[in-house]
């Protein structure tokens, strides 16, 4: 019989980084791009803290209180479009701005528009795009509209075709 060892339990939280900008709660299943996504980020002076999945997104988000949320869509125990609206019909986190970081269809982007995602950046991606799109949404919070912040291969949409989905929806 071959050996087994037990992990330690780890925190999911990254290491608090000093002078940093803002804090992201970066989603996503895969370990790898979860650490890819936290290093390019903190590499630009953002505090990062990291979910496996969307349950664990909704356990942690009140006690890290982020700036930004990245989601990736397809995950297991609770998707990306489930947890995004989840986060939306909670009054705590109503207008946290959420990302998207996904291969998406047309559909799951719709699908993301209609619960209220404020962006969408298609894997793969450049560091460089999920930086400008992380920094936007952390300004647009602190302007108090993150809104109309759409990029990456879903293209762009702009508050125009956001009210129009809201007014489609009835949200």
């Amino acid at each position: 019989m071959g050996k087994s060892r037990t992990r330690r339990w780890a925190r999911t939280y990254s290491r608090v980084v000093p002078g940093v900008s803002g804090r992201v709660l970066v989603v996503d299943d895969n370990k790898v791009i979860r650490q890819l996504i936290r290093v390019n980020l903190e590499l630009e002076g953002l505090e990062v803290v990291t979910a496996a999945d969307g349950a664990e997104c909704l356990d942690v988000v009140h006690q890290v209180r982020p700036d930004v949320v990245t989601l990736d869509v397809v995950m297991p125990r609770l998707d990306g479009l489930r947890t995004a609206a989840r986060l939306r019909a909670d009054p705590r986190t109503r207008d946290l701005p959420l990302a998207i970081v996904s291969a998406c269809t047309q559909y799951e982007v719709e699908s993301g528009l209609d619960v209220g995602v404020d962006a969408f950046l298609a894997k793969p991606f450049e560091p460089t795009e999920l930086v400008r799109l992380v920094r936007q949404l952390i300004e647009g919070r602190e302007r108090g509209a993150a809104g109309g912040v759409i990029g990456g291969a879903g293209g762009a949409v702009d508050e125009a075709e956001r009210a129009e989905r809201a007014g489609r929806t009835g949200h």
